[in-house]
């Protein structure tokens, strides 16, 4: 039995067991996903650690981190992969003979996603609201794509700034700028994205004020759940193009369904299983 699962809050409506489970099946492997909800088990957040332990000491192969935990998971961790140490962020931990390595697969979700959903999309200049772990992910893939000038937005200015900074130390030939959501411009950005969690099942709303989306702007959105957010919905009803997170849940869910279990997974069997 591979034993696997989510950790983060307001994750009872996640479908990563159906995506996690299908695939080991179809592949004729027996694996379990369990979701562990702090919000629902009434856990605080400084019991992520304790909850990691118990997984250690209950024969886990490994488990994806979501919101709130991309970041706070760090210390926790004995190793970190490149993909990781890059982002400055965690989505899935491997566990091997006791000990907890770190990696990210969000990056390379995002960026595939994009890649696929928006294809010709100008790049020149985008806005980024979010600045938490799955910004981070979101950030190196916009640069990564050759995104010229990017603006974060974040309701923590200085976890925007923090970003902001080390973008700009590894990309120097482009402009990222750092700013607070309250102080939000998206006048002559070609896209937006948002990698806030404000959309989701849970977070209902939008995190920006409508008239900030313009005819002709793309959007995207990290969340796939539910496939078509409020942010989504107004941005089309603009004419713009957009893409939900469906592509980069089951872009990063494929490669943690790799570390975790060493088999690779089939990601257009996974997105289907999504319906």
């Amino acid at each position: 039995m591979i034993r696997s699962g989510l950790l983060g809050r307001s994750i009872l409506t996640s479908r990563s067991p159906e995506l996690h489970e299908k695939e080991a099946q179809a592949q004729g492997l027996d694996l379990s996903y369990e979701l562990f909800d702090f919000s629902s088990r009434g856990l605080a957040d400084e019991d992520l650690a304790q909850v990691m332990a118990d997984l250690v000491a209950r024969g886990f192969s490994g488990f994806n981190v979501t919101f709130p935990f991309k970041q706070a998971v760090l210390p926790l961790l004995d190793e970190l992969d490149e993909s990781a140490g890059a982002v400055g962020a965690v989505n899935t931990v491997a566990i091997r003979g006791g000990r907890l390595i770190g990696y990210n697969t969000d990056m390379a979700g995002f960026r595939g996603s994009v890649i696929d959903g928006l294809p010709g999309a100008v790049l020149r200049h985008v806005v980024q609201l979010g600045a938490g772990g799955a910004g981070a992910a979101v950030a190196n893939a916009l640069m990564s794509i050759g995104v010229e000038r990017l603006d974060i937005v974040d309701i923590d200015a200085a976890r925007a700034g923090a970003l902001a900074a080390d973008l700009g130390a590894r990309y120097p030939q482009r402009t990222v700028t750092a700013g607070s959501l309250g102080d939000l411009i998206t006048d002559g950005a070609d896209g937006i994205v948002n990698a806030t969690p404000i959309g989701m099942n849970g977070k209902p709303g939008m995190p920006m004020a409508e008239d900030k989306i313009a005819p002709g702007q793309w959007v995207a959105d990290v969340i796939y759940f539910p496939p078509e957010t409020e942010l989504l919905r107004v941005a089309k009803g603009k004419g713009c193009a957009t893409i939900n997170g469906v592509g980069m849940v089951v872009g990063q869910a494929a490669r943690a369904f790799e570390i975790i279990t060493g088999h690779a997974a089939d990601a257009a069997r996974m997105r289907a299983s999504l319906g």
